[in-house]
């Protein structure tokens, strides 16, 4: 076979290559590469090997993939940024951190591309700090990219959303213009301090660029209104949405569940029934919040029951503690307590929590002992079941318990923590 002809259908392998990896069907485009080695009589070149180390990184192949590896060495293709940057993609993600910073550093020339590649794998694992170390040694300007994941990764860390921001300054000190990741990444910052100035510095920058049209964006931005406490504004974000999808219906509900709103975050659940958009999970997270709130322990119960039967949601630890909330709150904590008590699934401390509470509400000491012995054990450094169940035996006379909590309490080395709070001003 000539040349030509080989080189023709190496085209249309890579072509088809290109179109199974695109749609996800990655056993597919590894069994085509198996028969494109072993049929073809040129070498593969670049534009293969991305293709089929990102398929292996979708499927977990790694010994596939560091044969690629030793191969794209002898070709001579690490020099290629689109073959380094899927090989310590594919390391990343199927080897280990360490051995795709290995590679990273063993790579001798670093596009901008690779070194947002190695900073995302770091964030995606937790590293955070690391790939902000190595953030400050890039030997290139970075871009976008480079300040995306990084935004992302700070605003994942607990007490991050500072940092998140004081990183997005920088992005803006850098001249470098905000795209849709950067704003829905800032969003998530956003939800962690209920920042309102910040919220609608994001709005504004995204109708003047005309990007505020994307369904996800909106959404955001309804989430983010609500959480602080701009109701009109985050019902106007949505009323302004041509296609309402289940986050953004979710985010309306959990908004006006949020601060109180309960009868109006239940209507809107009806008129997203009625709209015929399929609730999820969160959607009812937001649903019994909504109960909570407002003390609507039956319309809890129902709305929990459809969640199963009608949806087929199937409900988690948050569901099931929110239903023990709102229970506990309305003083029906012996039905609060039998929730608990038939939980398929792993009983957290915030179920616990609110039933020892209504147990001091309404002077049940056997259920709180029983409640804060189950928290103790969950929560053994948390002072707050020990502070509790000291007030419930000291409400009942019974001061002996009540010093044995406290003493119990300082053997573990639960201490209670000094309040603490932030001003945001507003204007």
């Amino acid at each position: 076979m000539s040349y030509s002809s080989n080189y023709l259908r190496l085209l249309s392998f890579t072509k088809q290559l290109s179109s199974y990896v695109n749609q996800g069907l990655h056993d597919r485009a590894l069994a085509l590469f198996q028969r494109m080695q072993a049929s073809l009589a040129l070498p593969l070149d670049h534009f293969v090997f991305p293709l089929v180390l990102k398929s292996c990184a979708a499927v977990h192949r790694p010994q596939l993939a560091t044969s690629i590896h030793a191969h794209a060495t002898k070709s001579s293709l690490l020099t290629n940024p689109f073959v380094a940057c899927a090989l310590v993609d594919v390391y990343g993600k199927c080897v280990s951190i360490s051995m795709a910073r290995k590679l990273f550093d063993e790579i001798p020339l670093r596009s901008v591309v690779l070194w947002n590649v190695m900073m995302s794998l770091y964030t995606r694992s937790g590293l955070v700090m690391d790939a902000l170390k190595l953030y400050e040694v890039m030997d290139v300007a970075p871009d976008e990219s480079s300040f995306n994941s990084l935004i992302a990764g700070l605003s994942e860390l607990e007490d991050g959303s500072f940092k998140a921001i004081a990183f997005y300054r920088r992005m803006e000190e850098f001249g470098l213009k905000p795209d849709l990741i950067t704003l829905l990444t800032l969003l998530r910052a956003c939800l962690g301090l209920a920042t309102l100035n910040l919220v609608r510095e994001i709005h504004g920058y995204a109708v003047r660029n005309q990007i505020d049209s994307h369904t996800h964006l909106r959404s955001g931005l309804v989430e983010a209104y609500g959480r602080c406490g701009c109701l009109v504004n985050a019902q106007n974000v949505f009323q302004s949405m041509e296609e309402r999808d289940v986050v953004a219906w979710s985010s309306l509900i959990s908004a006006y569940a949020l601060h109180g709103e309960a009868r109006t975050a239940l209507e809107i659940f009806q008129e997203m029934e009625f709209t015929k958009v399929w609730p999820d999970g969160i959607t009812f997270l937001g649903v019994l919040k909504a109960c909570s709130h407002a003390g609507l322990a039956d319309e809890a119960l129902h709305y929990f029951s459809r969640m199963r039967k009608d949806f087929g949601v199937q409900a988690s630890s948050e569901h099931y503690s929110c239903l023990v909330d709102v229970l506990s709150r309305a003083g029906r904590i012996q039905e609060a307590y039998e929730i608990i008590r038939e939980m398929p699934v792993k009983v957290t401390a915030r179920a616990w929590g609110a039933l020892l509470g209504a147990c001091q509400t309404y002077g049940d000491v056997e259920l709180a002992e029983i409640a804060g012995r189950a928290l103790s054990e969950i929560e053994p450094d948390n002072p707050a079941s020990y502070v509790i169940l000291a007030r419930i035996y000291a409400n009942v006379g019974r001061h002996e318990d009540a010093q044995r909590m406290r003493m119990e309490m300082r053997e573990k080395g639960a201490k209670a923590g000094a309040g603490s709070s932030w001003i945001v001003y507003q204007d």
